[in-house]
């Protein structure tokens, strides 16, 4: 499919209606724009939730990790002896 898209004095294209309907893009989504050089490339994207956390709980959540040694060998032996090493 080939379309010629004009750009408004802002920088902004609009995609055609059937491509936006035959890729499932939506007003508001999120689009990834991948520069390759001479041409560039529009994928739709995810937005994801991400939460940072603080050497604090990161070190709570180690310390609550921790494997007792007979827990580790408990582990250990029900792993195939090439994974166990």
């Amino acid at each position: 499919m080939n379309e010629t898209l004009v750009v408004s004095s802002r920088g902004q294209i609009t995609l055609p209606a059937t491509l936006r309907k035959r890729l499932g893009i939506k007003g508001g989504d999120v689009m990834i724009l991948e520069d390759r050089g001479d041409e560039i490339v529009l994928k739709p994207g995810t937005v994801v939730e991400l939460q940072l956390y603080g050497d604090e709980q990161v070190a709570r959540w180690d310390a609550e990790d921790v494997l007792s040694d007979e827990e580790r060998t408990r582990i250990l032996d029900r792993l195939p002896a090439s994974k166990a090493t």
